[in-house]
């Protein structure tokens, strides 16, 4: 596992408890070349109206806060993970 890997997941870790709390979770899928997280939202978050909201305000912020040199962070559905 990479280190700037390791360094996102460590991020997350911050707010999973927020996410678990509400029946969610998210789940770190890659950190490409162009310093892009993609995530899945897993449970509740995956439905929830406000997801984009949490990326935007909660999880991105979170991640790039730690991680400053992150770019972006972008959510992907369960096919687009499994593609």
């Amino acid at each position: 596992m990479s280190d700037l890997f390791q360094r996102v997941d460590q991020a997350l870790e911050g707010i999973r408890p927020y996410l678990q709390a509400d029946g969610g979770n998210v789940k770190l899928l890659e950190v490409t070349p162009d310093m892009i997280v993609k995530l899945r939202l897993l449970g509740s978050c995956e439905s929830c109206s406000m997801s984009a909201m949490t990326m935007k305000a909660g999880i991105e912020k979170t991640i790039r806060k730690a991680i400053p040199e992150i770019v972006r962070v972008d959510a992907v559905s369960e096919s687009e993970a499994q593609a």
